[in-house]
């Protein structure tokens, strides 16, 4: 198995140039069963990433654009009445996908966010009173716009605690931006140029399987009790990580501890992990945000301060 992910791993890093350890991260959410917030500015390849992630798995897409207009049955699914055979149907909605891109998550309502998060939570959704399983594996890809903030509606923290990541794009170096000039082609040449799938999603679920059975010692899990705690101190924090970011980051040590075909999680799993899995739950004061603070700065300060077991 370990051949077939690396195999998947290298046609996404065919397709998406200088993103080699988002690509990488997004293929552990896929292997932990979480969801992934990807924040970045218009360009640098947040849609093509989860178009090629799921061609590389045979999996289905489908993308929905939020907008301020867009209804949470536009996500999930409705009832509808057919006139023709004078009874109801049920119509599912795009939710219904193995990746599932939610481009600029906050353009839309409170109430629209909502109806994607419970499914991203409970693997399931209720329609008429008729409750549906979603497809496994299952992944949400959300994105939103690190710039822009007219016409926009925050994820409150309860909401963003509900992704295992959040994945910063940055532009690509000058060899990766030349790489990325000589190899494109128009999206109907590449849609001809299909990507051959490297994994099927039923191998993913054995994958996912196999990742939740990888080793962590008594120790691992002291280490990262001790750093999500570690962040509740800080006085330039005003909420620290909460027990599910802990989870986040034991599950997420697993995945990539898988990725790198082994068994046992390593203290450096951890820090790898760490700052993807903690950067979105941490909410800095006031004073902090003023003086040019960032949760990462943060992260990174905790994980140095922190004592690496042996």
């Amino acid at each position: 198995m370990g051949g077939k992910i690396e195999q998947l791993l290298g046609a996404m890093e065919q397709r998406v140039y200088g993103q080699k350890l988002n690509i990488r991260l997004l293929a552990a959410a896929l292997l932990a069963g979480g969801h992934v917030l990807l924040e970045g500015v218009p360009g640098l390849g947040k849609t093509k990433m989860a178009r090629t992630l799921a061609a590389s798995i045979g999996g289905e897409y489908r993308r929905i654009q939020f907008t301020p207009d867009l209804m949470p049955s536009d996500i999930t699914g409705s009832v509808i009445f057919d006139m023709a055979r004078s009874e109801f149907q049920t119509v599912l909605g795009p939710v219904f996908a193995n990746i599932v891109l939610a481009d600029e998550i906050n353009r839309s309502g409170p109430k629209t966010q909502a109806a994607l998060l419970e499914a991203m939570e409970e693997q399931q959704v209720t329609i008429h009173g008729t409750t549906y399983r979603l497809p496994d594996p299952f992944l949400v890809v959300a994105t939103q716009n690190p710039i822009e903030y007219e016409g926009t509606y925050p994820l409150p923290e309860a909401q963003l605690d509900r992704f295992l990541f959040k994945l910063t794009l940055d532009y690509p170096g000058e060899e990766q931006e030349r790489q990325i000039l000589r190899g494109h082609v128009p999206y109907e040449k590449e849609r001809e140029q299909a990507v051959l799938p490297a994994l099927t999603p039923e191998e993913i679920r054995e994958a996912k399987a196999r990742t939740a059975e990888v080793v962590v010692e008594d120790s691992i899990i002291a280490y990262i009790t001790t750093i999500v705690r570690k962040t509740r101190d800080s006085k330039r924090v005003q909420l620290g990580a909460s027990p599910r970011a802990g989870i986040a980051i034991l599950t997420a040590s697993k995945a990539w501890a898988a990725l790198e075909g082994r068994s046992y999680v390593t203290p450096d799993d951890v820090k790898l992990v760490a700052r993807p899995a903690l950067r979105h739950r941490l909410l800095l004061t006031p004073q902090e945000e003023l003086e040019g603070g960032t949760s990462d700065h943060i992260v990174q300060e905790t994980l140095a301060s922190v004592p690496v077991p042996r």
